[in-house]
């Protein structure tokens, strides 16, 4: 993990503001350089607290989602340990996942994306990461199940797959609407699923189907 610098640690405190709490969370904003995620048309934007086109009709989150996010796959009944993720993107959240759990697994259906996330993993000497070229949709049962699953773009349903490679105990957090997304937090236990909405956001769409 690469470390802190002033802008990271300037985003850290701004999101402290913001009401992020979790010190795992804001260490590792602090630690991993959002630039290297940017566009370089774009990376002069690389620490505001905002989404930033990445090509590909695809975004990088606002820095607040992500810690808001993660923080809330922290604040879980058990301890995650392996977490799932649904749209690689630019690998940033990715990051953040792999500096705080012991294993990460992301999906993407976008090659071209996959890759230089995975180029970046590398270049940050992250090895507790495993990718898979998919439909975020039907996550990744190979590999099931997840203590936490983080779902970065919105769903107009709550994809069974998902919730069927939830171990118990375990949150699925996702955004789930098209014109209108809320955020939820689904705990599992047992066979019982207790759905939470968060707060309104704004994700680009949950594509099912064809990869890329």
């Amino acid at each position: 993990m690469a470390l802190s610098s002033r802008r990271g640690l300037q985003l850290a405190q701004l999101l402290e503001q913001e009401g992020v709490s979790d010190n795992r969370v804001l260490t590792a904003i602090a630690n991993i350089p959002r630039d290297i995620f940017i566009p370089d048309a774009l990376k002069h934007k690389a620490y505001q607290n905002t989404a930033l086109p990445i090509g590909q009709g695809q975004t990088i989150s606002q820095p607040y989602i992500v810690a808001k996010m993660t923080e809330l796959l922290l604040k879980a009944d058990n301890t995650p340990k392996r977490i799932l993720e649904i749209g690689t993107g630019s690998g940033y959240q990715t990051a953040i996942l792999a500096g705080i759990f012991e294993q990460v697994f992301s999906v993407e259906r976008i090659k071209s994306l996959q890759f230089q996330a995975k180029r970046r993993m590398n270049q940050l000497d992250f090895h507790n990461i495993s990718m898979k070229h998919g439909d975020g949709w039907e996550g990744w049962k190979s590999k099931a199940p997840f203590d936490g699953i983080i779902v970065t773009a919105a769903a107009a349903e709550l994809p069974q797959a998902l919730v069927d490679q939830l171990n118990d105990g375990g949150r699925l957090i996702i955004p789930v609407g098209n014109d209108q997304q809320q955020l939820k937090c689904i705990d599992r236990k047992g066979d019982e699923f207790i759905e939470q909405t968060i707060e309104a956001v704004r994700f680009v769409p949950l594509v099912a189907g064809a990869l890329l």
